[in-house]
């Protein structure tokens, strides 16, 4: 049973059982209150018992949460679990309060040992367990509809000394309704709580044994009826027999705002640890400051916010309150007030405010001397020198691989990614796309020093680590294509001690795999890795041979393979015949490759004159060798004649037009400047027969839908104005309606010097350019 109700002024007999809510400010204030009003000899908390020695660190300057503790199983890295607290969580306040008093302080729920071993890898703890919402069944009995408002009008609200009967009298008002909801529900749905509430009753009967009954416990609300139980040792003990157990290690780890409005560890996710925070930090006036802060995000963002607005939605959210018979203005009405008077009625700039302030990007931080496996030791090393500090919002760097320091930056982003530590990710740069810049995109995830932690059975160092790794990947890889995208990795993170175990496993694969679209897959990644080679000072000597082998039976095989290909088959191949015309591109200019091109130039050539081949790939190497400067506009005028003559199936002349128009770059102005191709498209078009016309409607529509605006604009002109449908099919030599007869050389060469101010080669006004 519970301890007898304090009367005013006295505390209750026996131990202290704090029932708080895990993350809660209103809690948070109520213990620190209580702690400093009993002073009891001892302070027990919710927590792994195997956390006590690294209590002590709580109190080091460098400590600034949100921190978690991490358990992870030393055999099985991956299988982890956290206990995360932030400054406004009870335990963290009674451990802080504990410390700064030289209070002893302890963990006593379930050793991590058996929390891991008693569940699944990524499944958690056995804190998680989900089952009934006691805070939801109080809120819906008190008649609210939201457990949160419930909670912030019962506690938060609430001045933790305001009652007569002393700063306990919440946690024994909250253990009466717990001991309620105990004996109406049971367990709740926490089958494992009987397992876990044995283990404190027996830490707490061990502390009372050593300092009596002036000891405090801070736990969830939930377990305070099973801890002031009655039960026996024997009992308590029988529970805990033949339980499963594994080994583990725990350090201290940062967490951050956002990771606490989600589901972890203590099972007690909260939708708004910003604002939580903020509850706990301000001195008064929390409605005042927490306006003030939205205004200054705002501002931040150039909208106009003035005091006035501040002022305005103050009163707002007081009169919210007021009439929605709240005590005080919670978030909800500071919420609605914000919208109405800062935001304009607007919810865009309103989830700015959520995602800013309401649950916050503050990551925390855990000093050098918490306990990490030496990987994480060596990446902490290589941030700080490097100047990459981790964060937890997103943010873009851009990378000068011509300079030292990013160049480095890059190879250890490269390595991480190598070991599945996603702090960056590769982004479309908004400068120049040579070799030589780099875009990332970072965000540091408290999940990630489970990887680290996983990814130290590779190496103590990250270098070391990434190598370990990357060999073995090389040996392990399914696929042709695999061992390929992992050499580009290699020399995109500068492991040239992998690349040789790397080049084998290549070689190898490359040499057994007769798969010509396996090969084909391959070479885009060889033939990038060449030009990295360059920009990185790595050797690329062996890597240039297999490319200009590969790409060399890719010309002979390809051809054959293209002969009877369903649709799908002939898309996928669509989309290799792009990569290996990229990639013949690249080796041309890195290796030595004679006649490279010219037999490349002699397999499209045959793709595009073969009937057997499907109409997305004979239209896609017609368009490939027009670009090129291998085929005239005749000879592309007149295969697509052939493709579009009305003995063609509708189908496979829309792929055609799909293959020739589609995803290549400039296909729309193409026919805006060729009126012969506009031409017999629009013959063609014209001609298709009704019943066939929704059969080839969306091949068409996902090929003109991806222009630009402007130029299915002129498109849609030039049809417009309409043209001489002999001059579409080759019959006469006049120009069509929209364009010159000729080349108006004097109004080509106006735009010369404009293009040189563009390209940085002065202003002179040169005529011959346009020439």
């Amino acid at each position: 049973m519970t301890p007898p109700a304090p009367g005013p002024g006295r505390a209750p007999e026996g131990p202290l059982l704090l029932g708080v809510r895990h993350h809660g400010p209103g809690s948070a204030r109520a213990v620190l209150a209580v702690l400093e009003s009993v002073r009891p000899r001892a302070v027990l908390v919710e927590g792994p018992p195997e956390g006590d020695a690294l209590l002590a660190l709580a109190a080091d300057e460098g400590m600034r949460p949100p921190v978690a503790l991490l358990a992870h199983a030393v055999d099985d890295p991956g299988h982890a679990a956290f206990w995360p607290m932030a400054e406004f969580s009870p335990e963290w306040v009674a451990i802080r309060w504990a410390l700064a008093h030289g209070t002893p302080v302890r963990f006593i729920d379930l050793p991590a040992a058996h929390s891991l071993a008693m569940t699944e890898r990524g499944e958690g703890a056995p804190e998680d367990d989900r089952g009934i919402d006691p805070i939801g069944i109080l809120a819906r009995t008190a008649g609210y509809d939201d457990p949160e408002r419930w909670w912030e009008d019962v506690v938060e609200h609430r001045s933790a000394d305001g009652s007569p009967a002393g700063p306990w009298a919440p946690f024994a008002a909250l253990a009466e309704a717990m001991t309620a909801l105990r004996e109406a529900y049971g367990d709740g749905g926490h089958p494992r709580d009987a397992v876990r509430e044995a283990c404190m009753r027996l830490r707490l009967r061990s502390a009372r044994k050593e300092y009596g009954d002036d000891v405090a416990v801070v736990c969830g609300a939930w377990h305070v009826p099973a801890l002031a139980a009655r039960t026996t040792v024997a009992a308590d003990k029988a529970l805990l027999k033949g339980m499963p157990k594994v080994r583990t290690e725990l350090t201290w780890v940062p967490w951050t705002h956002r990771r606490l409005a989600r589901h972890s560890g203590y099972g007690a996710g909260i939708e708004s640890p910003g604002w939580y925070g903020h509850l706990f930090a301000a001195p008064d006036r929390t409605v005042e400051r927490w306006m003030t802060k939205v205004a200054g995000l705002l501002r931040d963002e150039d909208r106009f916010v003035s005091s006035a607005h501040v002022i305005e939605a103050v009163r707002l959210a007081g009169t919210l309150a007021a009439l929605r018979g709240r005590p005080a203005a919670g978030l909800a009405e500071t919420t609605d007030a914000v919208r109405a008077v800062m935001c304009e009625g607007s919810d865009v700039p309103l989830h700015l405010v959520r995602d800013r302030l309401v649950v916050g990007e503050t990551l925390g931080e855990v000093p050098d001397t918490a306990p990490a496996v030496p990987l994480q030791r060596d990446l902490t090393g290589q941030q700080r020198t490097l100047r990459l500090r981790p964060d937890a919002q997103e943010r873009e760097l851009e990378l000068d691989l011509r300079k030292d320091t990013d160049a480095a930056r890059s190879r250890l982003l490269h390595r991480l990614r190598l070991l599945d530590i996603g702090w960056g990710e590769p982004a479309a740069g908004r400068g120049s796309t040579g070799t030589f810049r780099e875009t990332w995109r970072l965000r540091w995830q408290p999940e990630l020093s489970v990887r680290i932690a996983e990814a130290g059975v590779w190496g103590t160092t990250v270098l070391s680590a990434a190598t370990a790794r990357s060999a073995a990947d090389a040996v392990a890889a399914a696929s042709l294509a695999e061992v390929t995208a992992l050499a580009e990795r290699c020399l995109l993170a500068g492991l040239s001690d992998a690349l040789p175990v790397v080049m084998k496993a290549l070689a190898d694969r490359a040499a057994l795999d007769t798969d010509v679209g396996h090969l084909a897959d391959a070479l885009p990644a060889l033939a990038r890795s060449l030009r990295y080679g360059d920009v990185r000072s790595t050797g690329t000597a062996a890597l240039g041979e297999v490319a200009v082998g590969l790409a060399d039976r890719v010309c002979v095989g390809l051809p054959s393979a293209c002969a009877g290909l369903d649709a799908d088959a002939a898309a996928e191949v669509h989309r290799q015949v792009d990569g290996v015309h990229t990639a013949v591109g690249l080796l041309a200019g890195a290796v030595p490759a004679d006649g490279l091109r010219e037999r490349w130039a002699g397999v499209l050539g045959t793709l595009a004159a073969r009937d057997t081949v499907a109409g997305v790939i004979r239209g896609r190497a017609t368009r490939l060798l027009l670009d090129e400067g291998r085929l005239a506009g005749d000879g592309a005028a007149r295969l697509m004649g052939l493709a579009l003559s009305p003995g063609t199936p509708p189908a496979e002349a829309a792929a055609w037009i799909e293959g020739f128009f589609g995803g290549a770059a400039g296909g729309g102005m193409l026919l805006v400047h060729d009126e012969r191709l506009l031409g017999l498209v629009d013959a063609w078009l014209t001609g298709v027969p009704a019943g066939t016309f929704t059969d080839v409607l969306p091949l068409l529509r996902r090929t003109f839908s991806a222009y630009e605006p402007g130029t299915r604009r002129a498109l849609g002109e030039l049809v417009r104005r309409g043209r001489d449908p002999d001059r579409a099919r080759g019959e006469v030599e006049a120009a069509a309606p929209g364009f010159g007869a000729g080349l108006d050389e004097e109004r080509a060469a106006a735009v010369v010097p404009v293009l040189r101010l563009l390209l940085g080669s002065g202003t002179g006004a040169d005529r011959t350019g346009a020439r």
